[in-house]
């Protein structure tokens, strides 16, 4: 995240550079997400070179891996492309920024229940600019406001085994490890099952991985029959004027997608799932304070043995407020699923 960061002016000159002498080669666009509500649909893609990246696999070894992830990070992102974003009849015309990204919104007029759409992505071909293919469709997730429960979910350390606070032994992982040799905590995929009801129940991914890993978490996912659902990954909010003013490493933006969340289904009630190493708690907490009667239970995995001070009093006041709901410091997905059986959260 943070070489990204200090290397976008570089990166961001060599692809207008390219794209100037024609050395671009064919550009594909990666759709990232459509949802949203029977009001508004939240459309994302990336603007990218098609590069060759090749599929995961459990037999390679940590060579293969890391070219794979030297690939994912080459700087492969196309700015400043048009691209005509279409859904039921609506055309958008929208412009990448500089790490590629796309985004808009629709209204959605047409939603019923059950009926299945799509929306469609075609780059608008210019001068240095040739795609892959004429569109590309990404399947609409439609889900009324008043269902009764939503599933938020961190990733790292949460599904993921990551070592997120431990620097050296995350970054191996990240560069090591594809999407088949990455591991799940035990239990995870039989939790999440049965949190959503088999898929009746919507799961949403809030991160603060960067977009770059979206394969990675797609295919891991899928790959470990975990409930996919909506990744909100993490994007950059700066540009080549403000980039050296930027942390980089605050979480606020996961509280503003889980805001989001919160107000595109009024009527949901959602379960919280985080883990200790970073700021879910802390985070979890504000939300809990700013919706009032819309949190049913709130799970965090330990991924360190003390608990601070500061955690504890946060902890009690949760856990003391006859109007909070409970929040769990867990060790195992097995304890999480025990909580959730005895709370009626889950029905085995």
């Amino acid at each position: 995240m943070i070489f990204r960061i200090l290397t976008l002016p570089v990166r961001y000159t060599f692809s207008k550079v390219k794209k100037a002498v024609g050395k671009l080669g064919e550009i594909k666009i990666e759709p990232l997400y459509a949802f949203g509500n029977k009001r508004h649909i939240y459309v994302k893609g990336r603007v990218i070179e098609a590069y060759k990246q090749s599929k995961p696999s459990a037999r390679k070894n940590y060579f293969q891996n890391i070219l794979g992830a030297l690939r994912r990070y080459a700087g492969s992102s196309v700015p400043d492309a048009k691209v005509e974003i279409s859904y039921l009849g609506v055309k958008k015309v929208v412009e990448s920024d500089e790490e590629g990204i796309i985004d808009c919104v629709f209204d959605s007029v047409h939603y019923k229940e059950n009926e299945k759409h799509k929306v469609g992505f075609k780059l608008i071909p210019e001068e240095g600019l040739t795609p892959e293919k004429n569109w590309t469709f990404i399947p609409v997730r439609q889900y009324e406001e008043q269902h009764h429960r939503g599933i938020i979910s961190d990733i790292d350390d949460t599904i993921l085994i990551s070592n997120a606070t431990v620097l050296g032994k995350k970054l191996w992982l990240s560069i090591s490890k594809n999407a088949y040799t990455r591991r799940p905590f035990p239990g995870v995929s039989e939790f999440y099952h049965l949190l959503t009801e088999g898929g009746k129940n919507p799961v949403f991914y809030v991160s603060s991985s960067d977009w770059n890993l979206y394969d990675l978490i797609r295919d891991f996912l899928n790959y470990r029959k975990i409930p996919d659902g909506p990744l909100l990954l993490k994007d950059f909010h700066v540009n080549l004027k403000n980039i050296w003013k930027s942390g980089g490493g605050d979480h606020q933006h996961k509280l503003e997608k889980i805001e989001l969340l919160f107000d595109l289904y009024p009527g949901m009630k959602f379960i919280l799932i985080g883990d200790s190493g970073q700021h879910d708690p802390e985070l979890y907490a504000q939300v809990i304070k700013d919706y009032p009667g819309r949190v049913l239970s709130v799970y965090i995995r330990q991924v360190k043995k003390e608990m601070n001070e500061a955690r504890k009093i946060l902890l009690k006041q949760i856990n003391n407020s006859p109007d909070s709901p409970e929040m769990v410091f867990v060790s195992s997905t097995e304890e999480a699923i025990r909580h959730a059986k005895s709370n009626s959260l889950i029905h085995s």
